[in-house]
């Protein structure tokens, strides 16, 4: 069941899917009497890292928005216009696609670095002492002509895996509370994984508390292509090349035939009780993560991401594929990282 393993069982470790939900588990072997202190996944906000990213512009760049605390960011109202001004210290400039970083003269002795990039159709190009790539690092070797061959090789090694995450409006969540459940897996099925949210509820924001009001179900689908015994990055190439292929039309009515299939038990109804669907479609998603079977021999600083992470002369690279590892937590260290590196020159 490919699922946050982002691979076929087949090609997953029994390690990485040992407490996953919809399989045995932990009760199925001599750790059956482990004790799990883990925190429960209930801390996040209602938007998920959203608000992370908006507290962060709103910490750099008060004027875009109201307020001061998490609990007032989740429903605080952004103007767009502020994020780039020019009597503003920091700017933040959106559609803007970079397409090539690159020193303005030799790598040891320039004193600058420059990034061109596009927006709404034409080219631009920016200075600064110093720069931060913090987007895909797979994209990074054909965008900096200066890297040297092993660490570009080391960048486009991190292939980050093809995911579906579909919102599912409903008007009602009557089905859920008669069946009992919150969650179900669907081993085979086109999506692994299908959920409510835990109920978050901040400053003005509250979740639906009675089965009557609308809610919103998170669906997950991994898609890996059609051999399970690939290997990992294979499997990621293959499910992308799938994603592409797929229309919406598709998206949708494996979406409805799913929750009538599992829900049709409580009552559910997907001509009457579905309101709205939304696909989000994410060719690139989780960052790589090592697995056994497949990587046992990347370890320290000779591990792809450590080799791919070196400071390019006045360039760091950031991102959480620089960590080996999809958590946000990853990214901002990784980020402290590059900061660092730059303090210390």
């Amino acid at each position: 069941m490919p699922a946050d393993s982002t691979a076929s069982i087949e090609a997953s470790s029994a390690l990485s899917v040992m407490s996953y939900n919809g399989l045995p588990g932990l009760r199925a072997t001599a750790l059956a009497d482990y004790n799990d202190d883990s925190e429960p996944y209930i801390f996040h906000f209602p938007d998920g890292n959203a608000s992370i990213a908006r507290l962060l512009v709103r910490k750099l760049i008060p004027r875009t928005a109201d307020g001061t605390t998490m609990d007032d960011i989740l429903l605080a109202k952004f103007d767009y216009s502020k994020l780039d001004e020019e009597d503003s210290s920091v700017r933040l400039r959106l559609n803007s696609t970079v397409v090539r970083l690159e020193h303005d003269g030799s790598l040891n002795d320039a004193e600058h670095v420059s990034a061109t990039y596009v927006n709404e159709g034409r080219t631009y190009r920016v200075r600064g002492k110093h720069c931060v790539m913090a987007g895909y690092n797979a994209m990074i070797p054909h965008m900096c002509p200066e890297l040297p061959v092993e660490q570009g090789e080391a960048l486009a090694f991190a292939i980050k895996a093809p995911i579906v995450y579909t919102s599912v409006l409903l008007r009602n969540w009557r089905a859920w509370k008669k069946l009992g459940i919150g969650f179900f897996a669907s081993p085979g099925a086109y999506y692994a994984v299908s959920m409510l949210d835990f109920p978050v509820s901040m400053s003005g924001y509250e979740f639906s508390a009675s089965p009557d009001e609308p809610i919103v179900v998170h669906m997950e689908r991994f898609a890996v292509g059609d051999d399970p015994n690939a290997t990992r990055r294979e499997q990621r190439l293959a499910g992308r090349r799938e994603l592409f292929a797929t229309s919406f039309e598709t998206l949708e009515r494996e979406t409805r035939r799913q929750l009538a299939g599992a829900l049709a038990g409580g009552g559910f109804d997907p001509a009457e009780d579905i309101a709205a669907i939304t696909v989000n479609r994410w060719g690139h998603g989780y960052s790589y993560r090592y697995q056994p079977r497949w990587d046992s021999g990347y370890e320290g600083d000779e591990a792809p991401h450590v080799v791919g992470r070196r400071r390019l002369g006045r360039i760091s690279i950031a991102n959480s594929d620089a960590g080996a590892s999809a958590i946000m937590g990853a990214a901002i260290n990784q980020a402290h990282r590059a900061i660092a590196e730059i303090d210390s020159s």
